[in-house]
């Protein structure tokens, strides 16, 4: 048998009310801001910000409540749902040894930080101090979509996004999913109240978040949205006799439908005045956006050519990454890097740096005996919870409506997750460790009914000292690392911004390019310095100093990436590229090699193989490269066009003009320019044979269109063109 919250037992007795309060209003605080702040300027970015508060609010709740708990005697509170997170957090510690040790360690300490914030919502948040927390988490998602409506409507870009509307969250997906999980829990506030004049406005700021949900179009949040309104509908006429709501009158009734159905048809019909929204054609108006966006999942084209087809592509690899790593896994946080390995031949760079399905990463990550088990044992949870609150009687019909709210938010959370990775951003993250914690603190509330093992344990004044002193060196060390990402993100964010500017201005012949160059170097250096698996970032770095031909630049850095990522093809590309620029036609030979190994059968590899040996003067061997190939009947545009350019340059006539003639016949459309091309390489005289050339120039001409014949005629060398 198991306590309530407000009666002490040998078992569990509740935590003391100073305690409690104090942790849950940091808590409310950090629910709060977490989605409600941003950072105006590209110096940051979102999630790392948000990370940050992550860490310090759940860090500082933790320290508040072992304040208050130094001196009480009172066992805490603990659940069978906390072994997920540790064993996940020492799992990733582990994984350090013999995986990516970076990226091992972030996984770490997510899930450090998730199984302290799941350990404080079931010591603190009882009843009477939900509605507080869950206000926040309102209040948060509110003043989110109040960002979103500003810029769909206004056109406002007070934070840097890659697809907008994306509130304070980069990314119109990110908002989207977090929006749609916290909806339920509004909902269950808004049933919770008293019949006031409050109804209506609560009602039109639910609506509100509802809207902006439309505004983004993300599927996955569409579909969320469909699935929990129903399940919402549900809970509140299967449970309205133990709500507030179940004693409105008919006017308090009427007034929030009306609420709802105005506020959704109202501030769903107002067009955008976003330029770049109305350039998409995926509607003006959030509800025009809701149902195309909608309605794409039906086309045909959105599974071979869409989103969902490069969606799909990750899946499928990351299946394939599971089945050879089926026991433990690539390591924690590893997917990104061993993703490259399992991903399509014809693949040269990295789909994305995430699975976009939480629990095919946790799979192919953690393997089957962690991550499985792990993955069976909260669904086993869930599934029991969702069974025993259906049929609960008596008494625990009090407990029940929380219990399906919050069951409703996890659901949507699960939808969301198949197709994307909101447990990995902070706001995703600390929303799934309060639902669960939620729960289990409902547990200890329905004692044995709930079916579900909690348990309580002591805690002596020397162990809270202890913790006092482990989370005051953890805030330390959360300090320290925020510092040190705000340092490497403005460093290496700014160096992308200088890098091009100094490629602009060599490309216009500007003053200031070199002072620009030495700028961008210079910080280049020092946030990889700070950070040197920053794949996303420091790639962008590299690619102005590439195309400017400043390969000794581009070469360090993209040496730096491969070191942290020694798998993705198209880094070993630059790199080789690099190499031979530079005269180093050794090391060019081990990136080559390093393709080779990544990519051994595909069309680019033999380009670039052949690519690299004319270069290093060896064109008899280039030469035999393109030749298989050729006989081979396995070629693409872009080694037609070496073939072509090596021929040329190494006077291997019968190469390039192999190459022209498969590229006139294969493409028809560029047939013109390339029978000009041959026929002036029928006029060379070592190759001279003037009647194959006149042939070709006769064949271009008629393939160009009336309006540019005299323009062609002008290229052909003028023995010939008094002959055409």
């Amino acid at each position: 048998m198991h306590a309530s919250d407000n009666t002490a037992s040998p078992y569990q007795a509740p935590a003391p009310q100073a305690a409690g309060s104090s942790a849950s209003t940091v808590l409310a605080w950090m629910a709060f801001l977490l989605p409600a702040v941003g950072v105006p300027g590209e110096m940051l970015l979102q999630d790392t910000l948000k990370s940050a508060a992550l860490a310090f609010g759940t860090l500082i709740a933790a320290g508040v409540f072992m304040w208050h708990q130094r001196k009480n005697t009172a066992p805490v509170f603990g659940h069978a749902l906390l072994a997920v997170p540790i064993v996940l957090t020492v799992y990733a510690l582990g994984s350090m040894v013999w995986s990516h040790p970076y990226l091992a360690g972030v996984e770490a300490i997510r899930w450090f930080l998730l199984t302290v914030l799941l350990f404080l919502s079931m010591n603190t948040l009882r009843q009477d101090m939900l509605p507080r927390l869950l206000w926040g988490i309102h209040a948060g998602a509110l003043v989110a979509s109040v960002w979103a409506a500003w810029q769909f409507w206004g056109g406002w870009n007070g934070f840097p996004q890659a697809a907008v509307p994306a509130s304070s969250f980069a990314n119109r997906n990110f908002f989207a999913e977090y929006a749609v999980a916290v909806l339920p829990l509004s909902v269950w506030l808004l049933t919770r109240l008293s019949a006031s004049r409050y109804l209506v406005w609560v009602a039109l700021s639910i609506a509100f978040n509802g809207v902006a949900i439309l505004m983004t179009g993300t599927r996955s949040a569409l579909i969320a949205l469909s699935v929990a309104l129903p399940c919402l509908m549900l809970v509140i006429v299967r449970y309205r006799t133990q709500l507030p709501c179940g004693l409105w009158g008919r006017r308090q009734v009427v007034g929030v439908g009306l609420a709802f159905a105005l506020g959704v048809a109202v501030l769903g019909n107002l067009p955008s005045g976003n330029t770049a929204i109305l350039q998409e054609g995926m509607g003006a108006t959030p509800l025009q956006r809701g149902v195309l966006r909608t309605s794409s999942m039906a086309q045909s084209t959105e599974y071979s050519q869409g989103s969902f087809s490069v969606r799909s592509a990750m899946w499928l690899a990351t299946a394939r990454m599971l089945v050879a790593h089926p026991w433990v896994g690539v390591g924690a946080g590893a997917w990104e890097v061993q993703i490259p390995l399992y991903q399509r031949t014809d693949t040269t760079l990295e789909t994305d740096y995430y699975a976009h399905n939480e629990s095919l990463q946790l799979l192919s990550e953690y393997g089957l005996v962690v991550g499985g088990l792990c993955l069976a044992l909260v669904l086993a949870y869930l599934i029991k919870v969702a069974a025993t609150t259906w049929q609960a009687s008596g008494l625990a019909l009090q407990e029940v409506p929380l219990r399906a709210f919050v069951l409703t938010s996890l659901l949507a959370q699960l939808i969301v997750s198949n197709a994307g990775f909101p447990w990995h951003l902070a706001s995703g993250g600390m929303l799934l460790a309060l639902c669960l914690g939620l729960l289990a603190r409902s547990d200890s509330r329905l004692g044995d009914q709930a079916a579900a093992r909690t348990y309580a344990f002591a805690v002596s004044a020397r162990t809270t000292q202890a913790a006092l002193i482990g989370l005051a060196c953890c805030v330390a060390v959360a300090g320290g690392l925020s510092v040190q990402a705000l340092r490497a993100e403005s460093k290496l964010v700014s160096a992308i911004t200088l890098a091009n500017r100094y490629a602009q201005a060599e490309r216009t012949d500007a003053p200031g390019a070199a002072d620009l160059k030495a700028q961008a170097l210079q910080l280049a250096r020092e946030g990889i310095a700070i950070h040197p698996h920053y794949r996303k970032l420091t790639g962008e770095i590299a690619e102005p100093f590439a195309a400017q031909g400043d390969w000794h630049n581009a070469v360090w850095i993209l040496e730096s990436l491969t070191a942290s990522r020694p798998h993705v093809v198209a880094l070993w590309t630059g790199l080789a590229r690099g190499y031979f620029h530079l005269g180093q036609h050794g090391q060019a030979e081990q990136a080559w090699a390093q393709v080779q190994r990544l990519k051994p059968e595909t069309l680019s590899t033999a380009t670039l193989h052949a690519t690299l040996l004319a270069q290093a003067g060896r064109g008899p061997e280039a030469a035999t490269v393109l030749v298989r190939q050729f006989d081979n009947q396995a070629f693409d545009w872009d080694m037609v066009q070496a073939g072509y350019a090596i021929g040329y340059t190494t006077q291997n006539w019968a190469l390039a003009i192999r190459a022209l003639e498969l590229r006139n016949t294969t493409w028809p459309e560029q047939a013109a320019d390339g029978f000009l091309r041959l026929g002036k390489l029928y006029a060379e005289p070592h190759v001279n044979q003037p009647d194959k050339a006149l042939a070709a120039f006769r064949a271009g001409l008629a393939a160009v269109p009336q309006d540019q014949k005299s323009n062609y005629r002008a290229q052909v060398p003028s023995p010939f063109n008094a002959q055409m």
